[in-house]
């Protein structure tokens, strides 16, 4: 059965029905939604699980462990798969740094973006929307 609904940009998702899980931001949560990916998705899709974890890791760290996050995991047609953790503070932003090897931090976005096709914000007036976009090669 091939799910379709239509989008806001006009494309359309296809395959299994959205991922969408609602949990709090804890350490012991990025593992659990890794398993989640791989089994909703039936595949390693190993660049999907790295998104999910360095954008859930961003809310433990820059947000707070224990703030609720609603993750989205879909795949869009034209597009590939599109990742989305939402959490409740829309004034934390996501900052692209430039660690260096010294620095113990400040990969997470490196890697999301090596990985993504491409990735932004959604602000709303109390929350904000993490998102990016990845193939969807590996089936």
């Amino acid at each position: 059965m091939h799910h379709q609904t239509p989008t806001a940009a006009g494309a359309e998702v296809v395959g299994p029905p959205e991922l969408a899980v609602e949990l709090l931001a804890v350490p012991k949560a990025v593992p659990e939604l890794r398993r989640a990916v791989r089994g909703h998705f039936g595949a390693a899709c190993s660049e999907v699980q790295l998104c999910v974890s360095e954008l859930l890791g961003n809310v433990i760290r820059h947000v707070g462990e224990g703030t609720p996050v609603r993750v989205r995991v879909v795949r869009v047609e034209g597009v590939g798969i599109r990742v989305e953790v939402t959490d409740p503070d829309p004034r934390v932003l996501p900052v692209l740094l430039h660690a260096t090897g010294e620095d113990e931090s400040g990969r997470g976005l490196v890697l999301l973006d090596a990985a993504a096709r491409r990735w932004g914000v959604e602000q709303g007036a109390a929350s904000k929307t993490v998102w990016c976009e990845v193939e969807a090669g590996e089936e």
